[in-house]
């Protein structure tokens, strides 16, 4: 009897094991699906115009957990500074305000990550995705796992910032285009909540204050420069120049 419990439960374990790494993966998979074309003129193509922005424009990615909110920012050619050009509500996502920690706790990321042609997954299960590239360097620097943390379609998280697939197709096709018209990555830059003092104030007491009070540094370098961010990882902190 003793030997016949222990397989069950070894057998129980395997399964357990087994659905998790299947959960991890769906962010990442692939459809046989065909990719439609997302920005060949009519709307979108209009409301760009309307702000001075084309197809291929650089493009900046904040997101907001709390307000549940993803922003668009560009840049238009031939200027310096982004400039804000959509909001997206977020359809779903998966976990609580703070940090992912480790692989499997169904936490979406918060910090700054950054998004190449390498990211981009056209015929994703989930509609279309971009990799976030979590873990970062900061998060590997605290040794925080975890992998496919994603921005896609089909409304449906377990980890990742899932949005409509109208949604994403914009979104995805804005991003994917700049990337093929030379930006190097698009950088994303993940909060909690809109990061002004009074808001975080509130927080004095929960175990991520230190580390948002870290990420308002850029979210303070942002909103005074409006460009990417300017900083390097070290001793487990973001350390921001200017």
């Amino acid at each position: 009897m003793k030997v016949k419990t222990t397989l069950k439960l070894k057998i129980r374990a395997l399964i357990k094991v087994i659905g998790v790494m299947l959960i991890l993966s769906a962010c990442s998979a692939y459809s046989n699906a065909p990719s439609p074309s997302y920005i060949s003129g009519g709307p979108l193509t209009e409301r760009l115009k309307n702000y001075g922005l084309k197809p291929g424009d650089e493009v900046l990615i904040r997101i907001f957990k709390e307000e549940a909110m993803l922003e668009v920012w560009m840049k238009p050619k031939g200027k310096k500074e982004f400039i804000h050009f959509s909001n997206y509500p977020i359809c779903n996502y998966s976990g609580t305000l703070g940090p992912k920690i480790y692989e499997g706790d169904y936490q979406a990321p918060e910090g700054f990550y950054r998004v190449d042609r390498k990211a981009l997954n056209p015929h994703s299960r989930f509609y279309k995705s971009f990799n976030l590239g979590f873990p970062n360097s900061f998060d590997r620097a605290l040794g925080r796992t975890g992998s496919y943390l994603m921005v896609h379609g089909k409304c449906d998280s377990v980890g990742c910032y899932a949005m409509t697939d109208p949604q994403i197709e914009e979104i995805y096709g804005l991003v994917e285009l700049a990337l093929k018209n030379g930006q190097p990555y698009v950088e994303v830059q993940a909060y909690p909540f809109k990061m002004d003092k009074s808001r975080l104030n509130r927080e004095k007491q929960s175990l991520h204050y230190e580390f948002w009070d870290n990420l308002q540094e850029g979210y303070q370098q942002f909103e005074r420069s409006r460009r990417p961010l300017d900083y390097r990882v070290s001793g487990g902190r973001y350390l921001f120049k200017g």
